[in-house]
């Protein structure tokens, strides 16, 4: 395993993580904070804020926090100045906050549809643009990464309200990395599969019955740990990634992938040899 000081380096850059006081979020301002980056993180609660910049400090890590909702594009805008103002720049923003839970279709609240949309295509947006004005006033470029998930392409029962703001996140990441790639500013996306968090196991599989028959769907057989989503986030944001734009990582254990007809939980081998072929 490489050590981190021989990992690419964010030494001088500023980082602004949405919904990076706890989760996911949090664990991607670490790997960025690892590598030398400045991190401001935002979030609608200030008690997560508090805890996260907590955690980022006692790791040494020069850290702001600025409490906003994303759906407010006023606010972003103001997020983004501040950010700007303390640190004199920004270099890397990561649209990590969301809203998600398992509901079907015909029993969403419009509201709740509405909601999920707006903190998430919407938010992504509100960043981005605020984010993208101000690279692209100074002249330095960038680096903007966003949070999608598989079921942007595949789709999934209960996912109607997440799938549809997620897909419109992956087809702005593409977008904006064609209209923005001549001031030298990248745009990525990472989509992770289910990892371990308490967060998405209360929403999703709330119970070990429910976390057992997700694990068993995946070829690797195993979640993903939230300190690997985030190091391929901030390897994504590295030179290292320089070439990289419009691109969607998928970091799902395979999950996503057709299984055929055999299925994947008994291996080709496996059936061969019972049928003694």
């Amino acid at each position: 395993m490489l050590r981190v000081e021989e990992l690419p380096s964010l030494a001088g850059r500023t980082a602004l993580v949405t919904g990076g006081g706890t989760g996911l979020g949090l664990a991607i301002a670490r790997a960025l904070a690892a590598r030398g980056a400045r991190i401001a993180i935002a979030s609608r609660s200030a008690d997560h804020l508090a805890s996260g910049a907590d955690d980022l400090r006692a790791s040494g890590a020069e850290t702001t926090i600025h409490v906003c909702d994303v759906r407010d594009a006023h606010a972003v805008r103001r997020l983004v100045e501040a950010v700007e103002r303390t640190h004199g720049g920004l270099d890397i923003l990561v649209n990590n906050a969301a809203g998600n839970f398992v509901r079907p279709a015909e029993a969403l609240p419009e509201k709740a549809f509405a909601n999920v949309v707006d903190i998430v295509l919407n938010g992504t947006f509100y960043a981005s643009r605020a984010a993208g004005r101000r690279m692209i006033a100074r002249g330095r470029g960038g680096v903007i990464l966003n949070i999608v998930a598989t079921y942007a392409w595949t789709g999934g029962p209960g996912t109607i309200h997440s799938a549809a703001a997620k897909a419109g996140v992956l087809a702005m990441t593409r977008t904006l990395a064609v209209e923005w790639a001549a001031h030298g500013i990248r745009v990525v996306a990472v989509a992770p599969g289910p990892f371990d968090s308490k967060g998405a196991a209360d929403r999703l599989w709330p119970s070990d019955e429910l976390a057992e028959r997700v694990r068993r769907q995946i070829p690797l057989k195993r979640f993903a740990s939230r300190e690997e989503v985030a190091e391929a986030c901030a390897w994504l944001v590295t030179d290292a990634a320089a070439y990289v734009t419009g691109e969607c990582l998928t970091m799902d254990g395979g999950a996503w992938l057709g299984r055929g007809i055999l299925g994947a939980d008994e291996p080709v081998e496996k059936i061969r040899r019972r049928r003694g072929r």
